[in-house]
């Protein structure tokens, strides 16, 4: 898979997402519009020009499915980006676990009970929307990422400490978003790239694993690029939402008049990247717009 400069014809036809100040556009050269598979369930297809029936091939974990992943992550930043924009009725908490907790079940319910906590503590003052973002910490224990927006109120503050009584499972660190301008991207950093330290540098330089530089809350930090990926169990969603959290509205249109759509805007990330899988190849071009950024 490589990755160069973007080029699209004014003509081609182009999808175009908007999230608040996100404008995305996305072009792929060949579309493949023939049908060949119908999923029978969860583990089998079948081949409609044969009729053979065939298993899927299933992975142990996320770093054995990469075209999972990427849909994975697709979804969840579309959902952060069309309703989370750092207003001050919104919320960022870090939920941890004092124990090294690895049950997903047993995720699920804290989660669930801490939200039932914080609803009753609003009830007849606001409704609250939510997204859980699950990562994984190195040593297997789970802690979720999770936002908050208190729809009915202008602005909301919550102690540390009101939080982590209520949370009862550890560490909690509460903030305001408000000078981060894309969401989406931003937890995306922490889901998938593990954060390089003393214990593991020597590990990722002997298995020849790519260390990349992101910024996180200002300041650069080194990470092992898909370092977290081998720990998402198969089928294990990233995230969980609440039934107010919308994706975003995707339409079709030429290329020139999505430019029309962002205006005299250039974009702040662009890519081409070309795709080869078993004799088949196709070329996807991307372009990210943030107007907060102009």
């Amino acid at each position: 898979m490589e990755k160069e400069k973007p080029i699209i014809k004014s003509n081609d036809l182009v999808t175009v997402t908007k999230m608040g100040n996100i404008t995305e556009i996305q072009h792929m050269q060949k579309m493949n519009r023939q049908v060949r598979i119908r999923k029978l369930n969860k583990y089998q297809y079948v081949e409609l020009e044969t009729g053979e029936i065939k298993d899927f091939e299933l992975s142990e974990n996320r770093s054995e499915n990469a075209n999972s992943l990427r849909q994975t992550m697709k979804k969840m930043r579309y959902l952060i980006n069309n309703n989370f924009y750092g207003k001050k009725n919104e919320l960022a908490l870090t939920l941890t676990y004092a124990e090294n907790m690895t049950d997903t079940k047993r995720l699920e319910e804290d989660l669930e009970s801490f939200m039932d906590k914080l609803r009753y503590k609003f009830q007849g003052k606001s409704k609250i929307e939510y997204i859980h973002v699950i990562e994984p910490q190195e040593r297997g224990a789970w802690h979720s990422h999770t936002l908050l927006k208190f729809v009915d109120l202008k602005y909301i503050y919550i102690p540390n400490d009101e939080i982590r009584t209520m949370w009862g499972q550890g560490i909690v660190k509460v903030k305001h978003l408000n000078n981060v301008d894309n969401i989406g991207a931003y937890l995306s950093a922490y889901l998938t790239d593990l954060p390089l330290n003393d214990e593991n540098v020597a590990s990722a330089m002997l298995n020849g694993k790519k260390v990349i530089e992101k910024e996180i809350d200002g300041k650069k930090k080194r990470f092992i690029k898909g370092g977290r990926l081998h720990m998402y169990p198969r089928d294990f969603n990233f995230f969980r939402k609440s039934r107010g959290i919308k994706y975003p509205d995707r339409k079709k249109m030429k290329y020139q008049e999505a430019k029309k759509e962002v205006g005299s805007a250039k974009p702040n990330f662009s890519s081409v990247t070309n795709i080869e899988n078993d004799g088949f190849t196709n070329t996807i071009s991307f372009e990210e717009y943030n107007s907060n950024r102009d």
